[in-house]
């Protein structure tokens, strides 16, 4: 092998293997998705003397062993399934700070470096952590008694009226009747399972969430709804009463709407919402991208296309102002369904948030039932790694900027506001969620999150984030029928079920100590920050 020659220490992760505690029993290499790992064949020279006075004789013998893969396909993730399966403690990962895997792979592979997951350039601390719950009602406004106190934890999806523009008229029985439609609107629980598509995640994994979902709504009492993301969902889903917990999205690439059009005048129930995704946190300006090798059979009926790479536009076609975007909302709710679905969009934290969402707001037709914010922060099924780390904005600044220029339209509330983007980055959504909202959202949502609840091993660091190969090793992002059988949609199920219920209590118990049995949308009040330079940026107290 020549010096220049790709070699284990190039790579992000290094295999460290005892060969004397290892047994041969194969399991590291028959768990390894990304065949990182093989069984080698070494010749090994043993020196050793039979008499009485040392005569030292050589012995060569051919021993089997496990050796790393040196390819930039078949690399090692650091995803670490191999120590979990091996019962000896034989072999594990470990992260290599010498790597020279971004310079390698460019140069020898000739193609831009795509993965999935978050990125890696921000340090631990985040804005969210710099912030503290600061005001604590005491004895002029006592605390409420969070394990006795109703609370109600509601967030609107759909366009609210000001009290001025409601089309009341005297009724006959001394009431006020409406004289006309007014925008949909749906009471919905402040955190929404984000938008991931049945593509980008397994059958089974998807199957787990849109289970979790309708027994937190049947069983639960939490008003939970999920996003289908783009690609369509399954048409036995479109004609079940479950219809009413799912958020349709439609995105650039139109992928799967021809399914849900042609089922409509055989649903019994109107889905809970139409998000039109203009863009997304982690990739910004970019369009959505699904390997080949994740367009599985039922992905390609459900979506109606051949077995190949499904790439989204960067933009709608046909959508190139927010004029025409308004219009297309209003003709699509009027078309579809009939003015009973609200509809909102999704963008992408920029600089030019606070723009579309200012025009929005002043949309005269009350059409726009939602604008969902997504920061820099926000997971990825499968992303050009230079998107990931350098484009975007981050969500606390830009939420709060879009807040702020409502309330000086004297229009705060009209159009729900939803925050996303590294939200629960740290297995805490409860605590993120209620500063968001107390910033200025109406709710918030996650997705990255609910891959963990499942068993993503996945995390900001660099580990495993290979969403993109199809070759997830919990099963949890791939069409691969022996990768996707590793995973219980039950257990996962019951999992997401369990941290909604853990986090509902935990919302009460941030509510409470300020006074608020509803959600505290706005109170920046109620936060502090550590930090001078946020605490300026975000208009709340500083302290120290």
């Amino acid at each position: 092998m020549k010096v220049n020659h790709l070699t284990a220490n190039d790579l992000p992760w290094k295999i460290r293997y005892d060969a004397g505690r290892c047994t041969l029993c194969g399991s590291c290499v028959a768990t390894c998705s990304f065949r990182a790992i093989r069984p080698k064949v070494e010749r090994r020279r043993m020196v050793f003397s039979e008499g009485d006075l040392p005569e030292p004789k050589a012995r060569f013998s051919a021993v089997p062993v496990i050796r790393q893969g040196t390819s930039i396909r078949d690399y090692c993730r650091g995803c670490a399934m191999c120590e979990k399966v091996c019962p000896n403690d034989a072999i594990r990962p470990e992260r290599n700070i010498d790597t020279r895997h971004p310079i390698v792979t460019r140069c020898l592979g000739g193609d831009s470096i795509k993965r999935g997951g978050r990125k890696n350039l921000e340090g631990a601390v985040r804005t969210l952590d710099r912030l503290r719950v600061g005001r604590i009602s005491q004895m002029t406004d006592p605390s409420l008694d969070a394990q006795r106190h109703s609370f109600d934890l509601l967030a609107p999806f759909g366009r609210i009226l000001p009290p001025g523009r409601l089309p009341f008229i005297a009724g006959t029985d001394q009431g006020m009747n409406l004289g006309e439609l007014t925008p949909p609107v749906n009471w919905v629980y402040p955190v929404i399972i984000g938008d991931m598509s049945i593509g980008a995640l397994s059958w089974r994994m998807w199957e787990a969430v849109a289970m979790a979902t309708a027994y937190l709504n049947e069983e639960c009492g939490l008003p939970v709804r999920m996003c289908s993301g783009e690609g369509g969902v399954p048409r036995r889903l479109l004609r079940s009463k479950y219809l009413k917990y799912m958020i349709l999205q439609i995105a650039s690439g139109h992928f799967g709407w021809n399914r849900i059009a042609t089922s409509m005048p055989d649903m019994i129930e109107d889905p809970a919402g139409i998000l039109i995704k203009i863009g997304q946190g982690a990739k910004p300006g970019d369009g959505g991208l699904l390997q080949a090798g994740k367009v599985a059979e039922h992905i390609q009926a459900i979506r109606g296309v051949p077995k190949t790479d499904l790439l989204s536009p960067p933009n709608h076609q046909g959508l190139y102002s927010i004029e025409e975007s308004v219009q297309k909302m209003f003709l699509s709710l009027n078309a579809a369904f009939k003015f009973r679905v609200p509809v909102a969009i999704k963008v992408a934290a920029s600089a030019t948030s606070v723009s579309v969402f200012n025009n929005l707001v002043r949309d005269p037709y009350n059409i726009v039932g939602g604008f969902f914010l997504d920061g820099i922060d926000g997971g990825t099924g499968a992303a050009h790694e230079v998107s990931l780390d350098h484009t975007g904005h981050p969500i606390v600044s830009k939420l709060r900027d879009c807040y702020l220029a409502a309330v000086t339209q004297g229009r705060q509330g009209q159009i729900p506001l939803w925050a996303a983007g590294g939200l629960g980055k740290t297995g805490d959504l409860a605590a993120d969620a209620f500063k968001m909202i107390c910033l200025g959202a109406n709710g918030v949502f996650t997705g990255k999150l609910i891959l963990q609840m499942a068993g993503c091993v996945g995390n900001d660091m660099g580990r495993c984030n290979a969403c993109n190969t199809g070759l997830c090793p919990a099963g949890i992002t791939t069409q691969e029928p022996q990768l996707v059988r590793r995973l219980d949609p039950d257990r996962v199920a019951q999992n997401i079920v369990n941290y909604y219920l853990a986090m509902d209590q935990e919302l009460k118990k941030l509510m409470a100590p300020i006074g608020n049995s509803t959600l505290p949308v706005g109170r920046a009040d109620a936060l502090v920050s550590t930090d001078r330079a946020v605490a300026e940026r975000l208009k709340i107290q500083h302290v120290c």
